[in-house]
């Protein structure tokens, strides 16, 4: 008995170490991209039949006195808000569920509120996302400050993609590609993701600036939860005397829109790397599914809660981003059908919807099936 509880219970433990954590950063997502959906619904008079933190049988639960039943479902990798009306959990419309609501329900039913209602409802769960992610780091921002260096270039790698530029020790980036710079952190994080494409530098150099073009080259690196990361880098090193690191601290609004800020280029980099992803140019490992996440939130969590919470952070921003996406039965393909009965002035048939619902759903089914092979096989 002495050895089992720690075997079970114990901070290396597979319960405490790994699954907590990841339960701990999936609800905190899931939960307030679901409320998202649910706080603007009901804003805009939509009715919520349920709403339920993972999938499956039902766990445990309550109704409240509005008639929505909020549960807690056995199958915890994801959630769902279902408003009256709806099919199923992807919001799906069924005409024959429509013909058995009463007068009243009919009112307050999801499809036939005005088009402005349903959308701001469905995108309101990737902007919740996307909030928490700027509160997280706003506070992390307001208590920690920033640690940041100059723009300098200490040295340069040899035979390296900048040595083959013509970078110098001394050189201070002004811009990468058009975007000023301010920190070395701003070039690494636009670099790091274009590895293979030919950037513009602006560097400052004897009090003149000067234009270089360097191919940053991928790189295999250790990030701080030992996942190993490939990255684009053009061979340049800051250092304590030139880079002059120091921690910004920042006021409450500072901290708010540097955290809008930093949001912003999460946003832009994920972009980024879907769109070379899919052309075949990012590795395939880089993406990872449940497993990942787990090891992930486990590996963050021996580190201390502060990066438990960053990790929040970063998936909620992942999570937002990828709802956008134009594919049913995600929030961006539900979006992408309202912008098109907005321009046609009527919904699209039921058939061409339930075709469209049907692919998308392999869609989905596939990357989820692609992200869990990457997990348990394929990296």
């Amino acid at each position: 008995m002495g050895q089992i509880l720690p075997a079970i219970f114990g901070t290396d433990s597979l319960l405490v170490g790994t699954i907590i954590p990841f339960l701990f950063v999936l609800t905190v997502v899931v939960f307030v991209h679901e409320m998202g959906h649910y706080l603007v619904g009901r804003w805009c008079g939509i009715g919520v039949k349920a709403f339920s933190i993972g999938f499956g049988p039902e766990l445990i639960g309550f109704n409240d006195r509005h008639g929505t039943r909020w549960k807690l479902s056995a199958i915890p990798l994801g959630g769902y808000v279902k408003f009256v009306g709806d099919m199923n959990a992807t919001s799906t419309p069924d005409p024959a569920e429509t013909a058995k609501l009463t007068a009243e329900e009919r009112k307050v039913a999801f499809h036939t509120q005005a088009l402005w209602k349903r959308a701001a409802t469905v995108f309101a769960g990737p902007l919740f996302n996307f909030l928490l992610t700027i509160a997280v780091f706003a506070v992390m921002f307001s208590v920690y400050g920033r640690f940041v260096s100059e723009p300098m270039v200490a040295e340069v790698r040899a035979d390296s993609p900048a040595a083959v530029a013509g970078f110098q020790p001394g050189d201070r980036f002004v811009s990468v590609n058009g975007e000023k710079v301010e920190t070395f952190s701003d070039v690494q994080q636009l670099v790091s993701g274009r590895a293979g494409d030919k950037l513009t530098f602006v560097i400052q150099r004897d009090g003149k600036d000067l234009t270089l073009t360097a191919t940053p080259e991928a790189m295999e690196q250790t990030d701080p939860l030992g996942n190993k990361i490939k990255i684009g880098v053009i061979g340049v090193v800051n250092d304590e005397q030139l880079g002059q690191p120091h921690v910004v601290h920042y006021g409450p609004a500072g901290a708010v829109a540097e955290a809008v800020r930093e949001t912003g280029n999460i946003i832009l980099r994920t972009g980024q790397f879907f769109k070379r992803f899919v052309v075949g140019r990012e590795d395939k490992c880089q993406l990872g599914g449940p497993v990942k996440i787990a090891d992930m939130a486990g590996k963050a969590a021996k580190l201390g809660f502060e990066w438990l919470v960053q990790l929040v952070a970063m998936l909620s921003v992942g999570i937002g981003f990828l709802n956008l996406l134009p594919i049913p039965p995600l929030d961006g393909g539900h979006l992408l059908f309202y912008g098109i009965e907005a321009v046609i002035r009527r919904p699209l048939s039921e058939r061409a919807m339930e075709a469209f619902y049907r692919i998308g759903m392999l869609v989905v089914l596939g990357f989820m099936g692609f992200v869990f092979w990457n997990d348990l096989f394929g990296c």
